[in-house]
């Protein structure tokens, strides 16, 4: 299937140093310095591109607020004075919790722009993953709203040492915090950016362990040279586009190119508080003129269960290019959307070490359903597995990892606090993905599975030992296992077996208690949808729940090896 205009041939084998010099091209790195906020904002505004529209913020409740360049020039200079002002400098690390309003934008672009180091959390987190998060990455200032921070930090707010300022929104603030908006209003709009490096840390985005706590990914200022061009080759971002990411920037997607990759490219891009609505979305989509739309597979399997029906009074003559993310997108989606739409929706694949698109089905690119596509230029990658001699890589069709050469500018540079858990990805040259895939004999590769535990439930990447722990937290609970089950709309659901402590009873009351109890510890994104209650779980012998098992039995799949198990009835 051919569909859009020739932009980019799909053969493009451009060696990673000439990728690298094209991409610096589309940047302006006065001096050796690079910050992603100059190069997001201010250079658009000395460049003579101040009155574009760069965001269009769509409330909940129907107001449409549009922020031009030099808006978000002048509001992210404010908020870097505000955190100057209040004693933070370079390299301190601000966090942010709050929905999609326009201040979680400007707190992004204020702190890169102060040479600090940004890093969002997901708003329907619930108060433990929040804490976790701000503890791993020693957390110096919070921007949230007055209501989150009476639900889900108060609490436990003197336990990180580190939190030095909370910033609220709005106009009044909790004891021992500052409202946002007078702060602001009194701070001058005028800052110079803070010369950063290409190595200076900038970004931190949680990605959750199969076992442990939650990894911290440190990403660079040079990772917006990829941004750039990411956004160019892989989006089709160009200045002028009007461009919806749907994604949240509580997950890396809705930062690297929900923030960052648009207004690096000058675009207009669309930011809508509320959550997915069929109507409100088709209706945004036509309204808007959306050009380009990336979104993800929980989101377009929803659209086509409403039905292509519920698609037909709206305009989508807009749009020039669909993409998609955050799990296989299945070939009966891109078939569907090219129908409903005129377009298919291009999957592309990356991750959030990765910081980027790494293999995509391309602008111009023979869409293959089903297929993530191929490397974007300058990226090599390839399927490999371990042998005795180390890593062999695998000819076409056959399944084992997916890998990549380091070296592209937005691969992550740590994991915060575990430089054995970062040295592990690297092997003999490659760095390796946890996720199996196989290339096809023209190039293009195609997702098997995660090569562990991970559950991925409507785009967000859940550790099933983070859900165990908020379970065995409840008297009731001597144990617990989750695991991932598959479901049409969101991917994967989660689910949890528990064994209960003596003196209490597996019924129906208790198991509504546990999977609240996980709500408001987790959140609902995170917490499971059904809990089962067991005797006894598959656990190896020297005492780790076999969730491998769990799910085999779950699916009536082969149980596989089963050689380190106890002795377990189910």
């Amino acid at each position: 299937m051919t569909m859009d205009k020739e932009h980019h041939h799909s053969e493009d084998r451009t060696s990673p140093a000439d990728a690298w010099a094209d991409a610096r091209a589309m940047i302006d790195a006065p001096d050796g310095s690079i910050n992603i906020a100059y190069e997001a904002i201010d250079r658009h505004v000395e460049q003579g591109h101040g009155e574009d529209i760069a965001m269009l913020w769509l409330g909940k409740t129907g107001s449409r607020l549009p922020f031009t360049y030099a808006d978000l020039a002048d509001a992210s200079g404010r908020l870097a004075n505000v955190l100057a002002a209040h004693g933070l400098t370079k390299g301190d690390s601000v966090f942010a919790l709050m929905g999609r309003v326009p201040e979680l934008y400007v707190t992004a672009l204020g702190t890169l722009k102060a040479g600090m180091i940004f890093t969002p959390l997901f708003s329907a987190f619930g108060p433990e993953p929040i804490q976790t998060r701000m503890e791993i990455g020693s957390a110096n200032v919070l921007v949230t709203t007055a209501e989150l921070y009476k639900r889900k930090i108060a609490g436990w707010r003197d336990q990180i040492p580190s939190l030095r300022l909370v910033l609220i929104l709005g106009d009044d603030a909790p004891e021992g915090c500052v409202a946002l908006g007078p702060a602001m209003a009194a701070a001058s709009p005028s800052f110079q950016t803070v010369r950063t490096g290409p190595e200076d840390p900038a970004l931190i985005h949680f990605t959750s362990g199969t076992t442990g706590k939650p990894k911290g990914a440190v990403h660079v200022h040079n990772a917006v040279v990829y941004h750039a061009f990411s956004g160019r080759y892989a989006l089709d971002l160009t200045p002028g586009t009007i461009y919806w990411c749907t994604a949240d920037p509580g997950w890396v997607t809705g930062t690297s190119y929900g923030i960052i990759a648009p207004l690096v490219n000058r675009v207009t891009m669309i930011v809508d508080e509320a959550e997915f609505d069929l109507d409100r979305w088709y209706s945004t989509v036509q309204n808007e003129k959306v050009e380009v739309w990336y979104s993800a597979p929980t989101a377009i399997r929803m659209m086509m269960r409403s039905g292509a029906d519920a698609a037909a009074p709206y305009d989508f003559s807009s749009i020039r290019f669909l993409a998609s993310v955050g799990e296989p997108l299945n070939p009966e989606a891109v078939i569907w959307s090219e129908k409903v739409f005129g377009q298919p929706f291009h999957d592309n694949w990356w991750q959030t070490e990765t910081g980027g698109i790494m293999i995509a089905n391309r602008p111009g690119m023979t869409v293959r359903p089903g297929s993530m596509g191929q490397p974007m230029p300058g990226i090599e990658a390839g399927i490999v597995e371990r042998g005795e001699q180390g890593l062999a890589e695998l000819g076409s069709g056959q399944v084992g990892e997916l890998a990549l050469r380091p070296g592209w500018p937005s691969m992550m540079r740590a994991y915060l606090h575990e430089q054995a858990r970062y040295d592990k990805c690297f092997v003999d040259g490659w760095y390796l993905s946890g996720d199996l895939a196989l290339r096809d004999a023209d190039g293009y590769f195609w997702f098997v599975g995660r090569a562990d535990d991970l559950i991925k439930t409507s785009g967000h990447l859940i550790g099933p030992f983070e859900v165990e722990s908020a379970l065995i937290e409840h008297p009731a609970v001597a144990e617990a296992g989750v695991i991932g089950i598959p479901d049409e709309t969101a991917g994967e659901i989660v689910k949890a077996y528990v064994t209960l402590n003596p003196g209490y009873d597996p019924d129906a009351q208790l198991e509504r208690e546990l999977r609240g109890h996980a709500r408001k510890k987790l959140g609902p994104a995170v917490a499971p949808r059904e809990v089962i209650f067991r005797k006894t779980l598959p656990k190896t012998r020297s005492g780790k729940i076999m969730r491998r098992l769990l799910k085999a039995r779950e699916l009536g799949l082969p149980e596989g090896d089963i050689s380190t198990l106890e002795s377990d009835e189910s």
